[in-house]
């Protein structure tokens, strides 16, 4: 086995893996409550709860100041963060984006990105709603009988449909 990764001895001398690791994927963000909105609408997402009541007893004992919240859409929030998740179920394992706030802004193209598999709906149907919300077409692509069109949601992250 590699190191690295977690492993259980079943007999001696003989390792199998462990359930694989469970992660986020983070976005870097101008706006991340914003973009999260977006996005939430977009994969048919919630975006996630933040507690106002634990906001404000994290700046009251100091750990935190007003100036490391905002409000937005009449709840306060961390400025810096927000995430969307598929459902409503509360668990550390659970799939995640988490939209970050940086101050610099995107300037060349992702290494990694989202594709979007949408079933049976109409590909030109979604592109088409997608642009009207903001996003913007990038280019088409085409490998053997696969075609896909590259996209930019609003603050120019690329993702494909």
């Amino acid at each position: 086995m590699r190191r690295g990764l977690r492993t259980k001895v079943v007999r001696k001398g003989v390792y199998v893996p462990c359930m694989g690791y469970t992660f986020q994927v983070v976005i870097d963000s101008a706006d991340p409550h914003v973009l999260a909105d977006w996005w939430a609408e977009t994969l048919g997402w919630q975006v996630e709860e933040q507690d106002a009541t634990f906001i404000k007893r994290m700046i009251a004992e100091g750990f935190a100041t007003d100036a490391e919240t905002t409000e937005h859409q009449g709840a306060l929030v961390w400025r810096e963060g927000a995430a969307i998740h598929p459902d409503e179920e509360q668990s550390p394992d659970r799939r995640r984006i988490l939209f970050q706030q940086v101050p610099e802004g995107k300037t060349v193209k992702n290494r990694l990105h989202l594709d979007l598999r949408l079933g049976g709906d109409d590909p030109e149907t979604v592109r088409a709603r997608l642009q009207a919300r903001g996003a913007t077409v990038l280019h088409s692509g085409r490998q053997g009988p696969h075609t896909w069109v590259t996209l930019a949601d609003p603050e120019g992250n690329e993702f494909c449909v």
